[in-house]
């Protein structure tokens, strides 16, 4: 069942088409990744996929409701969440607490009630205390609750970001480069991760420069070159696909970076 639906969407600055006239869909229960070279469009589509980017044309249907003009915070309550290229945790919170900021999302308190620490307000946090438990444990890396995320490396800190996302309780789930400055043993920990999220029931889609990675995890893969979808399809077959091997300057994708 096609969870996610993108049609015909396409964004211009200017006299630039950053992506142009862009149609695929998404399954339940798949991962789905985006991949080309620089300057291909990626991250454009991924801000309009995530609303924090409204396109000039097109439609985005997650669940068959309409994203396309919604703004970010609407997104994430109707079941989308997404981790950004440059990790954004609060380095004087726990790991733990970063988790739990992400719970907040559907947590209904006041200020007053906040203020007060009435009992809804403290049940709610015993509850997200014990969600971002079960969520690190899901990620693996548990034991790393009560570390504030200011000393963790940069492979704790994508994880940590992944849990957080994984707390607002998405049916949908968009990472945006998780393999960025990773080294060879953390983006082996991220495929795990990767892997338990989407078995766990959650739909992923990824955008990422790290072939080996995408090759490994995804269920189907959607090429952009110049603003325009290319090819799609399984990864065998992209990896096969004359006009993805010309757009990645002409070789055969080097599935190590």
């Amino acid at each position: 069942m096609s969870l996610l639906q993108v049609r015909h969407v396409t964004k211009r600055f200017g006299g630039l088409t950053a992506v142009d006239d862009v149609s695929f869909d998404v399954f339940e229960g798949t991962i789905k990744a985006l991949i080309g070279p620089n300057g291909a469009g990626k991250s454009t589509l991924f801000n309009a996929l995530t609303a924090f980017d409204k396109p000039d044309a097109g439609s985005v249907l997650f669940a068959g409701a309409e994203l396309v003009g919604r703004n970010p915070r609407d997104t994430v309550r109707a079941g989308v969440a997404r981790t950004f290229q440059n990790t954004q945790l609060f380095d004087e919170l726990t790991a733990g607490e970063n988790v739990m900021v992400g719970c907040q999302a559907h947590q209904r308190r006041g200020f007053t009630a906040a203020m007060l620490r009435l009992p809804t307000v403290i049940s709610d946090d015993r509850d997200a205390r014990d969600e971002a438990g079960r969520l690190l444990r899901l990620i693996g890396i548990e034991e790393w609750l009560d570390a504030p995320a200011g000393d963790l490396p940069a492979g704790l800190r994508r994880l940590v970001e992944i849990a957080r996302a994984l707390a607002t309780g998405p049916r949908l789930l968009l990472l945006d480069e998780p393999a960025a400055g990773l080294n060879a043993t953390e983006t082996r920990e991220l495929v795990q991760t990767l892997l338990r999220v989407r078995d766990s029931g959650i739909t992923v889609v990824i955008v990422e420069h790290h072939m080996g990675l995408v090759m490994e995890v995804s269920d189907e893969i959607v090429v952009l070159d110049r603003g325009r979808k290319i090819a799609e399809g399984p990864p065998r077959m992209i990896q096969k696909d004359p006009a993805v091997i010309a757009a990645y300057l002409g070789g055969e994708m080097d599935e190590s970076a």
